[in-house]
């Protein structure tokens, strides 16, 4: 699979503006920045240099792995001392860059723990060729994190990406699953270790806020509210705050709610460590090759 010169193109502006907008989050992220503002901030940068969300903001801080997405009139902020996992995803027609870095919030405690995160990311790349097999990515995912003391979250992976789908149908592992799936040339995958010192094991805890349509179907109620997130977002998650703007907080919350029942959207769950561990998290989006290309 050979990737075409004109989409390369957009998923390197991706990239451009992903890279960007990662260092503008680490400016804004300080104590007592509001998780919301941030968010907004970061989205609306994304938008205004020419790209488009592939999924909300998350802002994930110590225990809260991945999924922590800023709701309406969100009164959280950051502290002293806390870990920040921002994750940001830039999509230019489709093309999508994932990528996310761990800022700490003042402090030096969490260093070494960042340190394998993300060594582990840059141990994982060098490996990423035509024919390696994913489990072999794991393994060294989860022994440069084991060497610093730490563990990998095992039930979090990398994925492949496609167009307009940001989760394309396998996974990266983030430990040596023993799985026999082995990478292409052209392949878009997102690599992305969690360095923690709690279990190694996440858990669901209740809604993100963000939503993505998983099968398109007839509604008779709230079809305007369906219409428009086909239109708007395809098959990428979205924010039931955006949403909200159009069309107002309790029938957007009632829409969504109907919707998830159905079957027509799946509910992302915040993911939560043990409460008082730390995650680290680092990703890049990489386009296989004989020279990986990496993007983010």
């Amino acid at each position: 699979m050979v990737m075409n010169k004109e989409v390369l193109t957009k998923y390197k502006k991706a990239s451009e503006i992903s890279k960007k907008c990662k260092e503008f989050g680490k400016k804004l992220a300080v104590p007592g920045a509001n998780y919301l503002e941030i968010s907004e901030k970061i989205e609306s940068k994304i938008r205004s240099m020419g790209a488009d969300l592939a999924f909300p903001v998350n802002m994930s801080v110590n225990s809260v792995a991945a999924h922590y997405c800023a709701v309406e009139n969100d009164k959280n902020i950051l502290n002293e001392g806390d870990l920040l996992k921002l994750d940001i995803g830039v999509q230019i027609e489709g093309y999508i860059v994932d990528s996310a870095i761990s800022i700490p919030i003042k402090t030096k405690n969490h260093d070494n723990l960042i340190l394998a995160a993300k060594e582990a990311l840059n141990n994982a790349i060098k490996m990423v060729k035509p024919g390696i097999y994913t489990s072999d990515i794991g393994e060294i995912i989860e022994s440069t994190i084991n060497k610093h003391g730490f563990k990998s979250i095992r039930n979090l992976s990398g994925h492949g990406i496609e167009q307009y789908n940001v989760h394309a149908g396998y996974n990266i592992p983030n430990y040596k699953s023993g799985g026999k799936f082995k990478l292409e040339k052209g392949m878009v995958i997102a690599i992305e270790p969690f360095a923690t010192n709690g279990t190694g094991r996440v858990t669901e805890g209740k809604s993100s806020g963000i939503y993505e349509l998983v099968e398109k179907r007839q509604v008779r109620m709230y079809r305007d509210v369906l219409n428009h997130i086909i239109s708007t977002y395809r098959t990428l998650p979205f924010s039931e705050r955006e949403v909200s703007k159009n069309f107002g907080r309790t029938k957007t919350k009632l829409a969504l709610d109907s919707f998830v029942r159905a079957g027509i959207l799946h509910d992302h769950k915040i993911l939560n460590e043990k409460p008082g561990s730390y995650v680290a998290q680092f990703e890049y989006t990489i386009i296989v090759d004989d020279k990986p290309i990496i993007l983010g």
